[in-house]
């Protein structure tokens, strides 16, 4: 049997071990549960496929936003980058490049949760149409936060905000496949 200050010395042990065991399990699963650097990857048939962060969108040409979410019928302002712009620095086909065979080019968008759209690629270009396609990454002057982004997609003339996508992760630019 112990004495008294064997069993004390014993618990303050005992006691200490769990306290590091339980701070070290907290420090790891804190370090799991932390996102990962965002990131926005635009690959496919392009020159240059990119691999963006939110701090590389920042620092490209900008472009603001007001509009009426469709679903909230709230007034909301976007800022980041015309869609249109992020192809071009891909090396995209656009402008005259844009005829024959690849007027069938789409642009596939996909979200983190799996959702994805489509675009025609000629529907992005401003020789064809006017259509302010915008990879935001902040909404009424801040971050997107977590559960929409960081980055939105948001194509303000779309009568329905059917594509837009939040959580964008990729996009994808796609020849169509030749007829048989």
């Amino acid at each position: 049997m112990l004495n008294r200050s064997s069993r004390i010395a014993f618990f303050i042990v005992a006691f200490s071990s769990a306290i590091v065991l339980i701070s070290a399990g907290t420090q790891h699963s804190s370090a799991q549960n932390l996102p990962a650097a965002a990131h926005l990857k635009i690959d496919g048939k392009v020159s240059t496929p990119l691999t963006l962060t939110v701090a590389d969108l920042k620092n490209l040409p900008r472009k603001t936003l007001s509009v009426v979410n469709p679903h909230t019928k709230k007034a909301e302002t976007y800022e980041g980058v015309l869609l249109q712009d992020l192809l071009r620095k891909a090396g995209a086909p656009h402008g005259e490049q844009l005829r024959g065979p690849l007027m069938a080019t789409y642009v596939l968008m996909e979200a983190d949760d799996g959702y994805r759209v489509v675009f025609s690629l000629a529907e992005l270009d401003p020789d064809f149409l006017d259509s302010d396609v915008l990879v935001a990454d902040t909404m009424d002057s801040a971050p997107i936060g977590p559960n929409q982004g960081p980055f939105k997609l948001v194509a303000p003339h779309d009568k329905r905000p059917a594509r837009w996508v939040r959580m964008l992760k990729s996009i994808t630019v796609v020849p169509a496949s030749p007829t048989p």
